[in-house]
C-alpha cells in the first residue's frame, strides 16, 4: 500500500498540533516535571505509538506493523544512551529542573528537521545504490564494538566545535538568565549558556542520529515506516528523560546491551543479500536483548563505589 500525501499531511498536522499542546497548553508556565507528570507523559506517548501501530497493522498489513515497531524500538532504545549526555549536560550547566523541558523541546523541534533530512537522504542512495547499505553496516559495527569497549567521556562544551564557532560570532553571558536562550545588554544581544546547552543538545541528536538512523534502515526501507516511528520515539523522549533520569545510572548494563543491538543490526545490513533475516527475529532478537541487559543490570547491581564516581560525573 503506496502512503498518498494526504496521509503525510496528516500525520504532520497531528505531530504540530500535539507540540503545541505539549508547550503551549500544558507546559505554559516553566515548571519541574515531576516523576509522576513525566510517566503519565511516556504513557500517553507510548500509548500513542501503538495506536498508530495497530492502525498500520489494520491499513498497511502485519509486515508494515513489525517495521514499524522494530524501528521505535531500536530509536527508543537507542535514546536511552542519548539521557546520560543530557544528565551529565544539565548537571554541567547546572541548569534549573524547570527549564529542562523548555530546552528539550526546542531540541526536539531540531532534531525532528534534522531526521527528516537524515531519512529521505538515507532511503534515497540506498535506493539508487544498494552498495551503500554495507558502508552503514560497517559503521554500524565499527560503532558498536567502540560503544562495548570504550567508556564514555565526559562532557566538555568549550571543546565542541559547534559552541567554539557559535562564540567566535555572537557572545555568550557568563550566567544564566531564567528560561531566556538571549537577553540584550547596554542594547546589544547576546547568547546565554542556556542557549549554549540547546546548541550541544541539537549537536548531540546528530551525532545520535547517524547511528541510529542507518539501524532503523536494516528493518525497513518505507519512508513513511523509518520517519514515524523515528518521531514518535523522538516526541516521547522529554518524558522518557524525567521519568528515568534518576535511575538510568542503575542500568549500567543497558549500554552494552545496545552495543550488541547496533552490532547485530550491522551483520544484518552485510548478509542482506546472502540471507534476509526476518523482520520478527529481528524484533524478538532487540527484545530479548533489552531484556537481558536490563535484567542483569537488576541481578548484579552497579557497586556502591562505582555509583557514587558515577553521580560525581553527572
Amino acid at each position: 500500500m503506496v502512503v498518498n500525501e494526504f496521509v503525510w499531511i496528516g500525520f504532520l498536522v497531528f505531530v504540530m498540533l500535539m507540540l503545541i499542546l505539549d508547550l503551549g497548553v500544558f507546559h505554559r508556565n516553566s515548571h519541574e516535571v515531576k516523576v509522576k507528570e513525566a510517566l503519565i507523559w511516556s504513557g500517553v506517548w507510548i500509548g500513542l505509538a501503538l495506536l498508530f501501530n495497530y492502525g498500520l497493522y489494520l491499513y498497511m498489513g502485519k509486515e508494515k506493523a513489525l517495521e514499524f515497531l522494530a524501528g521505535y524500538l531500536i530509536e527508543k532504545s537507542l535514546s536511552v544512551d542519548n539521557l546520560f549526555v543530557f544528565i551529565m549536560l544539565f548537571s554541567y550547566f547546572n541548569v534549573s529542573p524547570k527549564y529542562q523541558h523548555k530546552v528539550l523541546f526546542w531540541g526536539i523541534i531540531g532534531a525532528l528537521v534534522l531526521r527528516a533530512i537524515f531519512i529521505f537522504a538515507g532511503v534515497a542512495l540506498i535506493s539508487k545504490f544498494h552498495w551503500i547499505i554495507y558502508l552503514f553496516g560497517v559503521f554500524l559495527l565499527f560503532t558498536g564494538a567502540k560503544m562495548l569497549f570504550h567508556d564514555d567521556k565526559e562532557v566538555e562544551p568549550d571543546k565542541n566545535p559547534l559552541v567554539r564557532l557559535f562564540k567566535r560570532f555572537f557572545p555568550v553571558t557568563d550566567s544564566m538568565s531564567g528560561g531566556r536562550f538571549f537577553v540584550k545588554i547596554n542594547a546589544k544581544r547576546f547568547a546565554t549558556p542556556l542557549f549554549i546547552v540547546l546548541l550541544i543538545v541539537e549537536f548531540t541528536d546528530l551525532i545520535f542520529a547517524v547511528d541510529s538512523i542507518p539501524a532503523i534502515l536494516a528493518v525497513s526501507n518505507d519512508t513513511f515506516i523509518i520517519f514515524t516511528s523515528n518521531v514518535f520515539a523522538i516526541l516521547g523522549l522529554r518524558s522518557l528523560y524525567f521519568a528515568l533520569a534518576g535511575i538510568t545510572k542503575y542500568f549500567h548494563y543497558l549500554k552494552y546491551g545496545l552495543s550488541v543491538i547496533l552490532i547485530f543490526i550491522g551483520v544484518k545490513m552485510l548478509i542482506v543479500d546472502l540471507y534476509k533475516i526476518p523482520i520478527v527475529y529481528s524484533l524478538l532478537t532487540i527484545v530479548g536483548i533489552l531484556a537481558v541487559s536490563v535484567l542483569l543490570s537488576v541481578v548484579f547491581p552497579q557497586k556502591q563505589n562505582d555509583l557514587l564516581l558515577t553521580s560525581k560525573n553527572e
